[in-house]
């Protein structure tokens, strides 16, 4: 830190330059780069990317049309609908026709690797499920240093992500084995009844348009596209507002409700699922591209132990052959009434949930063991990341 400071008294004492990101970056389409068949396997060469969670979707024995990016020549991937990035320094196919590849523009003062940490300092969230670079996300301004203080920056952030990488194996080993473990626990024997999802509950679509007029006078909470798929949409305290419109056939969200989402990239990432654990204080509605499903009878189907069942195995399975498309896919509601959902009794249903509870508690409790760890060391590389790339602006 004292090796920057320095080189920022001596090099921009009055400050420095802000340029877009538009202004940094040039952008390609991935149209040439699309691969052409799902038929992924592990022994195949080329990693296949999307720039979301999964990040590697499979791998491909496709040779033509590869992105050669490699450590001298890197490029970030950015999702042109939800605005996540990647940093890639090898070779690629890619699967979304939303990719962008960004690259540093010829001749602009700066390093691409310092903006990639730059970037992870905007805090945009989108609300639309729209195109973002060219008409927002390329507008946004970052400081731009000199060189040598760009250097040491990215010096400083490399040692701290290393360590992060580090921490990041051994729990994903550990969450391996967690899934596995709840897989192998959620692979009902024949004996088990099975019963087609249309049977226990009905289906329900989220909320059309982006504007509507809300009954009630105010704003109406609704839970995002992103929170189900995160598995986050049992929480009511994000600020997502959406206006419904009088006599609107919406349904609010309700104890037990599963949440799917509707419409993906990746054939892989369709049909996520959060189930609805808590009961409700307030009126929540499902937003776009989200399917909702309502058992008849709570009772039937325990929602601590379906928010494990419907992300096992047997289950995505089943789900993931309910959507069709080619650049993008989107769950068929009449598909998916017909998979088949295993119904153990209610006692042996609570007894998989305590079990799988206390177990994914050691693989994402924040606050014991290696995730505590984890997140320890990510606040503290995200505190000196936002202190070292924060810079006086120079008066223009």
């Amino acid at each position: 830190m004292s090796r920057i400071d320095d080189l920022i008294q001596e090099l921009c004492p009055d400050g420095v330059p802000t340029m877009s990101l538009g202004e940094l970056l040039d952008y390609e389409q991935p149209g040439r780069y699309l691969v052409a068949s799902t038929d992924y396997r592990d022994e195949y060469a080329t990693p296949v990317l999307t720039a979301g969670q999964t990040f590697i979707l499979g791998y491909t024995d496709e040779v033509e049309g590869v992105y050669s990016a490699n450590r001298e020549s890197p490029v970030l991937i950015f999702d042109d609908f939800t605005t996540a990035f990647k940093w890639v320094d090898f070779p690629f196919k890619a699967k979304s026709s939303a990719m962008k590849m960004l690259t540093l523009r010829a001749g602009v003062p700066a390093l691409i690797r310092y903006i990639y940490f730059a970037m992870q300092c905007i805090g945009f969230e989108p609300q639309d499920h729209a195109r973002h670079w060219i008409g927002k996300y390329s507008l946004f301004r970052i400081p731009v240093p000199p060189l040598e203080v760009q250097c040491e920056i990215v010096r400083v952030l490399d040692k701290f992500t290393q360590l992060e990488a580090e921490l990041e194996a051994e729990l994903e080993a550990r969450r391996t084995q967690y899934e596995h473990y709840r897989n192998s626990l959620l692979a009902f024997s024949n004996d088990v009844e099975r019963v087609a999802l249309g049977d226990l509950g009905d289906l329900f679509g989220g909320l059309t348009g982006k504007s509507k007029v809300d009954f009630t006078g105010g704003n109406a909470r609704f839970i995002a596209y992103t929170n189900v798929f995160h598995n986050i949409a049992v929480r009511t305290d994000l600020d997502d507002f959406v206006k419904v419109a009088p006599g609107e056939r919406q349904r609010t969200l309700a104890y037990g409700d599963v949440l799917f989402t509707g419409s993906s990239e990746s054939a892989d990432e369709v049909g996520m699922t959060s189930v609805v654990t808590s009961k409700l204080n307030e009126s929540v509605y499902l937003n776009s591209f989200s399917i909702g499903f309502r058992p008849y009878d709570v009772e039937w189907l325990d929602p601590e132990f379906a928010k494990h069942l419907f992300r096992s195995h047997s289950l995505r399975s089943q789900i993931v052959k309910t959507a069709n498309g080619v650049t993008r896919f989107n769950v068929s509601k009449t598909r998916l009434r017909k998979i088949q959902v295993p119904l153990p009794s209610r006692a042996e249903q609570a007894r998989i949930a305590r079990v799988l509870d206390n177990f994914e508690e050691l693989t994402n409790d924040l606050t014991i063991g290696l995730p505590a760890e984890l997140a320890a060391r990510r606040k503290q590389y995200e505190h000196y990341r936002d202190r070292l790339l924060t810079f006086k602006e120079l008066a223009s």
